[in-house]
């Protein structure tokens, strides 16, 4: 994949020149005038920098003192003109990766890219290796149901392709954690991986976070900005929340995703990039699409792969391995004493509907690791919630299903899928046929539980 090379030079004739060379190679070029603009230039999409020894404003040994301490993984060749060769061996065991000598030679230009590139990746493979064992487990999607297990395996299958993937589920079942498992085991994984909010970000502003813009293009604009797209470029962009964008901006990023390149806001360069994108939604897009509210095609660019991540509560046998993998983790983050749980305890943490997912799940152990640390969390412990769906538990299940047990299937999933028909018409009948409130009384998404009635021919009239 080529490389992206920040040239920092007053003289406008040299970078004309070494953007001529480089680009000739396949090399892509970002070009700034002086060692500020650089700095505020070079992000996570840079490969390497060629920066000129004497720049008006800072110099070029400050600008390489400020580039190591930022981005210390990135190589800098520094350009001196005569008289310079002692400055520049200063450069060096600054950090500098070496130097070049104007007039600037086409060979040794070329020759010395391609040896800091190199040395680049190299390094980066390293520093991948050493880390491998460590990321492989923060991104590890914990669980042994067969819900966990057919996720695992198709990011497994996923990952290495180019293919671009819809992450869907509910709030808390972890989309980002996916996301980040894919970007780690990709091709990419050397590459940064951009994340972003589409929900977080007003629309007025999600242009210029997207793509950049350029100095005063708008007012407070007071410097160029690169846009997570092209910082992303080599790697992979999340679109996280993407069913929460406007259709405006739906049709700017379908193009953009499309043909691959885009404008800064305010400027008129095309910049090309080269990226991955997986999105993520706990929206049903179809039924936003019905209303109006996604755009079709956008989905279908999107939806190359999907993936959908199940709500806990249909994967509750996960729930002591959770447990175990938040407590290992909060004792060595926070220096807790070790916590454990009761049988009981755990029966009801299976039974509850954790509307919130893994993410309300991890949040209750801390609790109680802020509560009860050193101790064997029971019943008596348990916050009210809890303790009201633990006395909840005792339902009278044969009554529920009202079929002698010889009648009962013998496949697992053909019982769960009797019990939940029974048990979904049962609570709709005490609830009048209001689904609204059975969705809050049981704990799940109305969209979801729609879905849940129309499969079991439930109806709600």
């Amino acid at each position: 994949m080529p490389g992206k090379i920040l040239i920092i030079d007053d003289e406008k004739d040299i970078r004309l020149s070494l953007r001529g060379i480089l680009e000739d190679e396949g090399y892509r070029t970002l070009e700034a005038e002086s060692g500020e603009q650089g700095l505020r230039m070079l992000g996570p999409g840079v490969d390497l920098v060629l920066l000129d020894i004497w720049l008006p404003g800072l110099d070029g040994l400050e600008i390489l003192n400020r580039i190591r301490e930022t981005y210390p993984h990135v190589p800098v060749v520094m350009i001196s003109g005569h008289g310079n060769i002692q400055t520049a061996v200063q450069a060096i065991k600054g950090g500098a990766f070496d130097f070049i000598e104007k007039p600037l030679s086409l060979e040794k230009v070329i020759i010395t890219s391609q040896k800091a590139l190199e040395f680049s990746r190299l390094r980066r493979e390293n520093r991948k290796l050493r880390l491998s064992s460590k990321s492989s487990e923060v991104h590890r999607i914990t669980g042994e149901s067969p819900e966990i297990r057919k996720l695992r395996r198709n990011i497994e299958q996923v990952a290495p392709a180019e293919a671009w993937v819809l992450i869907t589920g509910e709030n808390g079942t972890g989309k980002e954690i996916v996301a980040r498992s894919l970007h780690l085991h990709s091709n990419r994984s050397d590459h940064p991986l951009i994340a972003v909010n589409c929900a977080a970000i007003p629309e007025e502003l999600i242009e210029s976070e997207l793509f950049g813009h350029e100095k005063g293009s708008f007012t407070g604009a007071s410097a160029s900005k690169q846009g997570k797209f092209e910082l992303a470029d080599g790697g992979t962009l999340f679109l996280d929340e993407i069913g929460d964008m406007s259709l405006k901006t739906q049709a700017k990023i379908l193009r953009i995703l499309q043909e691959q390149s885009f404008e800064r806001v305010g400027g008129y360069r095309t910049i090309n990039v080269n990226v991955r994108v997986i999105a993520a939604t706990n929206k049903d897009l179809h039924q936003e699409i019905r209303q109006g509210h996604f755009r079709e095609d956008l989905f279908y660019r999107l939806n190359v792969f999907p993936l959908n991540l199940p709500p806990l509560r249909q994967r509750s046998e996960d729930i002591p391995l959770l447990l175990e993998e938040f407590v290992i983790q909060l004792s060595h983050e926070h220096n807790f004493r070790p916590l454990s749980f009761s049988p009981e305890v755990i029966r009801i943490l299976q039974q509850h509907s954790w509307p919130g997912n893994v993410r309300e799940l991890k949040n209750f152990v801390e609790r109680m690791y802020i509560l009860y640390q050193g101790k064997e969390v029971t019943v008596d412990m348990l916050p009210e919630d809890l303790k009201g769906a633990s006395r909840e538990v005792s339902v009278p299940w044969e009554d529920l299903l009202a079929i002698e047990q010889s009648a009962l299937p013998h496949d697992f999933k053909q019982a769960r899928s009797l019990f939940e028909a029974r048990f979904l018409d049962h609570k709709l009948k005490e609830f009048d046929g209001n689904v609204s409130r059975l969705a809050d009384a049981i704990g799940l998404e109305r969209s979801y539980l729609y879905r849940k009635l129309k499969t079991y021919n439930i109806s709600t009239d």
